[in-house]
């Protein structure tokens, strides 16, 4: 192997990297470097992750979860209070409430918010699929846990209009959190917290 094609390999793993969110290419090559230094514990355990979860996670098309089944196992689980959905723009909120233990129903990922300034509509958000799933009747309370944003508040909105005719009651989370404040940057007592104290939306 040339040491130009050496060269090239590691040039674009950096390249990958870099495109992880919270990595510039700075912290890429640290990584990079970090990772080809400890290849047989580190590297090779990672690489054979990432293709294990490129083959087997899916997005479950009922709420937008992952998870390696289609229903996932939040979907699935009896235990859970299928009349209430928790509405939640990405997935790693839905993932943030359930470390705090927060929900006990069910989840629906919309993929982001409506925001006129990125040209993000309601066709371009999985809204549809959430009044399929109210449409049924069998849905008594949906629980907005959007992010206390100008666009996450219209997105609430939106829903609301959307969602009202079909008779069950919309709460949003109380926002004991910064305007401007993220959900998966939250603590888990500050999550559980505003599960708890929801209100009429």
């Amino acid at each position: 192997m040339s040491g130009h094609s050496a060269g090239a390999e590691i040039e674009r793993l950096i390249q990958l990297l870099a495109r992880l969110p919270g990595l510039g290419p700075r912290s890429a090559r640290r990584a990079a470097l970090q990772m080809l230094g400890k290849k047989e514990t580190l590297m090779r355990p990672l690489a054979d992750a990432i293709s294990q979860a490129a083959d087997h996670v899916l997005t479950c098309s009922t709420c937008g979860n992952m998870d390696t089944k289609d229903p996932c196992s939040i979907c699935t689980d009896t235990r859970r209070d299928a009349g209430v959905i928790c509405v939640v723009e990405h997935v790693a909120d839905l993932w943030a409430l359930e470390r705090a233990g927060a929900n006990s129903g069910q989840y629906h990922v919309l993929g982001g918010t409506l925001s006129a300034l990125d040209g993000i509509g309601p066709d371009d958000l999985n809204i549809a699929g959430l009044v399929d799933r109210i449409s049924g009747g069998d849905v008594r309370e949906i629980v907005l846990a959007l992010n206390a944003t100008v666009d996450g508040q219209a997105t609430a909105h939106y829903i609301t209009d959307q969602v009202q005719s079909y008779g069950a009651s919309i709460s949003q989370v109380a926002h004991g959190v910064p305007v401007g404040g993220e959900m998966d940057y939250l603590d888990d007592g500050t999550l559980a917290a505003a599960m708890k104290a929801r209100r009429p939306f």
